[in-house]
């Protein structure tokens, strides 16, 4: 099982692509997948830089398995483009959507979900149960 994880981020396969993404968005509260000459993503980081967000970047141009992973996205979200953007472990959309969002006011409550510790508090016997007293 393990004999196809040779280099240090080798990702054989689509299924193995959408079980790192799941991973990924569900361990942090904002993931941007981008591409390091894209403007939308740059609009995007820009949008979380100016509230103060921090967020996991993960530049798929400079990705060994940046092609696979995109393909991945798309099955998962429905389109190839990137930015991809998540928060909470779902695809708000791309750079216009996360600037569209932010102008609205609708940005910051959906981060403001995330539990501060990574763990979804929406899933059922996960937490840690420092968040019984807050519900």
């Amino acid at each position: 099982m393990m004999g196809n994880f040779t280099s240090s981020s080798g990702l054989s396969s689509t299924a193995a692509c959408g079980q790192f993404l799941q991973e990924v968005v569900s361990h942090n509260c904002i993931v941007i997948f981008s591409k390091t000459t894209c403007p939308y993503c740059k609009m995007a980081k820009n949008v979380f830089n100016e509230i103060g967000a921090t967020y996991k970047v993960i530049e798929l141009d400079e990705h060994n398995d940046g092609r696979r992973l995109q393909e991945a996205l798309a099955q998962m979200t429905g389109a190839r483009t990137v930015p991809r953007v998540f928060i909470n472990g779902n695809c708000i959309g791309g750079g216009s959507d996360t600037k569209e969002l932010h102008q609205k006011g609708k940005l910051l409550p959906l981060i403001e979900q995330c539990a501060p510790c990574c763990v979804k508090t929406n899933s059922e016997g996960s937490g840690s149960g420092q968040f019984e007293s807050t519900k």
